[in-house]
């Protein structure tokens, strides 16, 4: 296994995050050592053991995000990042993020996965795993208005290639992949659109050319029963809420996201700030630990 440690981003310093990872290391103090907290600098202090950023007063309000608050957030997925590049760090979990609060002060990405792709280089894939579903999304935090003129092939076929390769690493020799359809029953013939059959139907056919076990495009209504049922390993979904609708329905609180694609490992729970349940005990650390051991199983 590599022995960096990771590094565990604090996310919103209001949202739940910090209480999150402090639970994680109570829970495990074993690991204690394999993780690096990076947080503000009294809850650093509180924790025995990371790094801080941010002023060295400042203290989070719980459940009132604000934007001091949000540049620490953007402060330790820098530090993450250049970590690791340097060498420091073994991969990242991240933890959950204000968009919004973000952008306004003058974060310029949509998300952590496009972040860490500019700071690391790589094709990043957004994707999920560590439950009863593994899902990959084509594409991801775009409107939806703009899926059909957005997609490509090349879009699909790195997906599916991303997938291949979490599906091998988590242990299966030969993953079969679906591909769902962007249209209802895959456009049905191009009756329902054409984009199943112009662009997502020639990329898969060149892949099971390539001796991969790919299929599709299939309706998106029934290829994720398909895949509990253990006939798939993995799913490719055209768009985000094709894609994590199913997942969240059936793993919230046993799937992590993962940032496929890129140089180096970043992992991250697969929920938000969650500020209403912000210090109240009451925040499910499941998909924060199916993040670690998503990272830790990638970086052995």
């Amino acid at each position: 296994m590599n022995r960096l440690p990771l590094a565990l981003t604090c996310g919103d310093p209001a949202g739940v995050g910090p209480e999150l990872i402090a639970s994680w290391l109570r829970a495990h103090p074993e690991l204690a050592d394999m993780v690096t907290p990076i947080g503000p600098a009294k809850w650093i202090a509180h924790l025995g053991q990371g790094q801080a950023v941010g002023p060295a007063d400042y203290e989070a309000r719980l459940g009132q995000p604000d934007e001091a608050g949000q540049r620490v957030a953007l402060e330790a997925m820098e530090l993450a990042a250049r970590g690791t590049t340097e060498g420091r760090f073994s991969g990242v979990v991240t933890g959950p993020i204000n968009k919004k609060g973000l952008a306004d002060v003058g974060y310029a990405f949509p998300g952590q996965t496009e972040f860490f792709a500019h700071r690391w280089g790589g094709e990043p894939v957004m994707a999920f795993a560590g439950g009863r579903l593994t899902v990959g999304l084509v594409t991801w935090h775009i409107p939806l208005r703009t899926v059909a003129a957005t997609l490509t092939g090349a879009d699909v076929r790195r997906t599916v290639l991303a997938l291949l390769e979490l599906r091998k690493k988590l242990g299966d020799a030969r993953p079969r992949i679906a591909v769902c359809g962007l249209n209802p029953h895959a456009g049905e013939g191009g009756l329902l659109g054409a984009e199943d059959d112009a662009i997502i139907k020639p990329a898969v056919e060149r892949l099971r050319a390539e001796g991969h076990d790919v299929t599709g495009p299939l309706p998106g209504d029934t290829v994720f029963h398909r895949h509990l049922q253990g006939e798939f390993d993995a799913v490719a979904a055209i768009y985000h809420d094709q894609g994590l609708a199913p997942l969240k329905t059936v793993d919230f609180s046993t799937a992590a996201n993962l940032s496929l694609g890129l140089r180096h490992i970043r992992t991250s729970p697969d929920h938000g700030t969650a500020y209403g349940l912000a210090g109240q005990g009451l925040a499910d650390r499941g998909s924060f630990d199916a993040a670690i051991r998503l990272a830790f199983a990638l970086i052995a």
